[in-house]
């Protein structure tokens, strides 16, 4: 078989995909050698980002409705009849989780809730 007949060949079993990147060396003495150097792409499938539990602490000093109030404001998932749950979880186990989510987003909410005079925390969703 010639050298376009085996190149032709390597190109069929290797591909031009771009999942592969194949260096071809031809070498003529006489015979033909190929000697192939096989990268695999990196891939291309995305990880999921690690995810935090944002929590809420009972305190002594904030009114029920304030803290309803500061839940609904500051996570937009969140509803009325959903942060009434959270903040009756948290006033009655002295905690309770408010969101899971991307750890850039639980430092977000954890940081607005105590700017508002809230106690809150994050820790990872295991």
């Amino acid at each position: 078989m010639g050298s376009s007949g085996t190149l032709a060949r390597i190109i069929h079993v290797y591909g031009t995909s771009a999942a592969i990147l194949s260096w071809f060396t031809l070498v003529y003495k006489g015979v033909l050698t190929v000697s192939v150097e096989t990268l695999e792409k990196r891939s291309t499938v995305r990880k999921h980002a690690p995810r935090y539990r944002v929590l809420l602490h009972n305190d002594d000093f904030n009114s029920m409705e304030y803290v309803v109030q500061t839940l609904v404001q500051t996570v937009p998932a969140i509803t009325q009849p959903q942060a009434v749950s959270i903040m009756m979880e948290a006033h009655t186990n002295g905690k309770a989780l408010v969101i899971t989510c991307a750890q850039e987003h639980a430092e977000f909410y954890c940081e607005t809730l105590r700017r508002h005079g809230l106690s809150s925390s994050i820790e990872p969703d295991d």
